[in-house]
Order: C-alpha cells, then sequence, then structure tokens
C-alpha cells in the first residue's frame, strides 16, 4: 500500500527536494496534497508530473488563474475547507512553506497526518506552544527536518535529558566569513552561499548569522534544553552539523553533505521496510583531517549577541525578533537599507520599550501571534526608514 504524502511549500527548495525523492520511489508513494504561494507553473508540471488531485494555492490572483485550467483537481485558496477534501490521515506531512506564514498551514495539517517534519524555523519558534498542543491532542509524530536539528535529534532521541552536557551547532559562517563586511555589499554577494543552496531570505540570515541564533532558539524549544548547554561554532565546509557531549563521557558528532535530502530522505522512510537509500558522496577525509572549527567573531557577527536577551520561558518577544528580522532582510532586498544595516537595526530596536513589553506575555492562539507580526514589521519599517533619512 502507498504512502501518501503531503507537502506544503512544494515549489520551495525544501518541498522540491522533497519530490526529487519521491520521484524516484513513486511506486510506495502517493501525492494527496500540494501548496504555494505564487509558484503556479512549477505547480502545475508537479501536478501532472504526480497526479495531484488536491492543491492550495494562498496568492489569490495566481488561484483564480489556475483554478481554471482544471476540473478534476480540487484548487483551494487556502487551508480552511482542508478537512472536506482529505478525508483520511496522511502517513507523512513535510512543511516547507518559508517565514511565518507556514505557522497556519502547519496548524491546520497536523491533524490530517501522522507525521509531521517540520523544515520551517520561524514557524516553531513563533508557534511551538500551538503546535506541541495540536500533536498531543492528534497523536502526531513530530520530527525536525533543519540539518542541524535533524542531527541533535537522531543522537538525543535515546537519552535522557539529564544526560546531556553541551550541544554544539555549526555555522559554515556565510559568504562573508574571510572578507570584510561594509556596506558596498550587493545583494547577489549577501545570497551566495559557499556551500549551501537555498532560498534569498536564509541565504541572507546565513550571511548575518541571524539564522544560527534562530537556531537555538528552536532548538531550545524543540528538545526543552536550557540555553547555557548550546554553544555555536564556526564550521567553514558545513561537513560537521551538531556535536553532542554527553555526561557518560562520549561526544556524538553528526556528519554529512550540504544536501538537505540527507534529513529529508531519514524523515520520510523512518521505520520503513521498503527503504530507499540516497546517494551520497564518500566520506571527505581531508575536511575531517582539518575541521578547522572556530568561535564565532561577536564584533563581525553582532547578532549573536542577542541570545543574551532571550527569556528562559517561552513568550511573545520570540516573535518580535523573528518579525524584525523578516522585516529588515526584506528591507535590505528591496534596497531600502545596507546590509550591515540588518544587524545594527535588530540590535538597536529590539531594545526599544515597545517591543520588549511583551517578554511578560506568553503566546495564546495564532491571532495574537499574526497580529504581534504584522505591528512588529510596520513599526521596524517607520523605524528604519526614519533613521535611515537621518
Amino acid at each position: 500500500m502507498k504512502k501518501e504524502i503531503i507537502i506544503l511549500g512544494s515549489t520551495g527548495s525544501i518541498g522540491k527536494q522533497t519530490l526529487e525523492i519521491i520521484k524516484k520511489d513513486k511506486k510506495n508513494f502517493k501525492i494527496i496534497l500540494l501548496s504555494t504561494d505564487k509558484n503556479i507553473d512549477l505547480l502545475l508540471k508537479q501536478i501532472k508530473i504526480f497526479n495531484v488531485k488536491n492543491v492550495v494555492v494562498s496568492n489569490k490572483k495566481k488561484y483564480e488563474i489556475l483554478k481554471k485550467k482544471f476540473k478534476n483537481v480540487n484548487i483551494l485558496p487556502d487551508f480552511k475547507d482542508i478537512d472536506k477534501k482529505i478525508k483520511s490521515r496522511a502517513d507523512y506531512t513535510i512543511s516547507a512553506i518559508s517565514g511565518l506564514e507556514g505557522l497556519n498551514p502547519t496548524l491546520k495539517i497536523i491533524k490530517k497526518t501522522k507525521r509531521i517534519a517540520i523544515a520551517n524555523k520561524e514557524t516553531i519558534i513563533c508557534g511551538w506552544e500551538l503546535i506541541q498542543k495540536e500533536i498531543k491532542k492528534y497523536r502526531t509524530e513530530f520530527i525536525p527536518v533543519d540539518s542541524e536539528h535533524f542531527s541533535i535529534w537522531s543522537v538525543i532521541k535515546d537519552y535522557d535529558r539529564s544526560d546531556i552536557e553541551k550541544i554544539i551547532l555549526t555555522a559554515s559562517g556565510g559568504p562573508f566569513l574571510d572578507k570584510k563586511i561594509n556596506n558596498n555589499i550587493k545583494i547577489k554577494d549577501a545570497i551566495n552561499h559557499p556551500n549551501w543552496q537555498m532560498g534569498k531570505k536564509i541565504s541572507i540570515d546565513s550571511a548575518t548569522l541571524m539564522n544560527k541564533v534562530f537556531e537555538i532558539i528552536e532548538a531550545k524549544k524543540i528538545f526543552d534544553i536550557e540555553f547555557n548547554k548550546f554553544e555555536i561554532l564556526i564550521h567553514p565546509k558545513s561537513y560537521i552539523h551538531a556535536i553532542v557531549k554527553l555526561k557518560n563521557g562520549l561526544i556524538k558528532i553528526v556528519a554529512h553533505d550540504t544536501n538537505m535530502q540527507v534529513p529529508i530522505s531519514n524523515s520520510i522512510y523512518m521505520g520503513s521496510s521498503n527503504r530507499k537509500f540516497i546517494k551520497t558522496k564518500k566520506i571527505d577525509l581531508k575536511i575531517l583531517n582539518s575541521l578547522n572549527l572556530q568561535k564565532v567573531n561577536e564584533k563581525k557577527f553582532p547578532v549573536i549577541k542577542l541570545l543574551n536577551k532571550m527569556s528562559k520561558k517561552n513568550n511573545l518577544f520570540d516573535t518580535i525578533l523573528v518579525s524584525m528580522n523578516d522585516e529588515l532582510v526584506n528591507l535590505f532586498l528591496k534596497n531600502k537599507i545596507n546590509f550591515l544595516d540588518i544587524s545594527s537595526k535588530i540590535c538597536h530596536l529590539i531594545n526599544l520599550p515597545v517591543f520588549s513589553k511583551y517578554k511578560l506575555q506568553k503566546p495564546i492562539n495564532l491571532a495574537q501571534i499574526e497580529k504581534l507580526n504584522e505591528f512588529v514589521r510596520l513599526k521596524t519599517r517607520a523605524l528604519s526608514v526614519i533613521s535611515q533619512k537621518k
């Protein structure tokens, strides 16, 4: 019997790589739902290749265009009526919609799947408490698919939290590790990651090292481990993804190619008797013999210091950080601010009373998080434009 699969964000990087895995083993899988925002040209191809009967297109104009092309495919504008179209629970869902926009679809789909793999940092950081409730309510299995978190999970799932002494996440350092960062940096340079092929937003986060700030916050929530047990080390080759030091004296290092199909494939086939293995490169002894692990230069990457401001308890301040960074990256991609402004402005704005007061408030529901996200974006945009004019 074929495993039923749902892919949220099928036209993005993670979604496309997931479909590549499925395509090589089509006899064992059936895609029952795909979703996209605007890329209906690629979605159209995916519908035909995988004979998909249900799709969600969140962009209204693109939804209307695609709706006219099919009579035998359910084209939906959102996830409100998903219960009517997906009757049974899928075997596996990957949530790969970029940004905070992925939270609502993730919450909606949990009850319709037996296992959910989440590859979206913002969704977990801002909505983990809500996700946990849904996972427990519907007894859905959860697997983190971000390469670092999957690596950590693959080690510590067999241990008690009290057995863990230290967890190290690695960072490549992005395109500017060995280069001087200045206000002349262009968008094409900032998104030119030396190891990974990623979207513009995550590439910029990697260049500022904001992605590592998010990954520590994400790991703290997922694994329920205090901030002081985490550390970030620069590892330029991105071969090592996580190092876990246990209190029994063992140090476990997880390494794999810079290929997201490794964690994705493992999350899909976990527990399956019809496992199909992906081809990866041979072990790179040159890298293993010279890991070149380094401390993070906080002067060069000042956003790392933001971790010192994060509360031990989960609160809405996490959403503030995500929304503010999203807006600043967006302003940079629109040439409204310089590259250096992303880090300097977030380190300054995050301390303003209008934002810091949210450290005392807990996430209650999706509407609250979405309202706060909109407020922070508007405020960040206004304050950034004003300071830029000055």
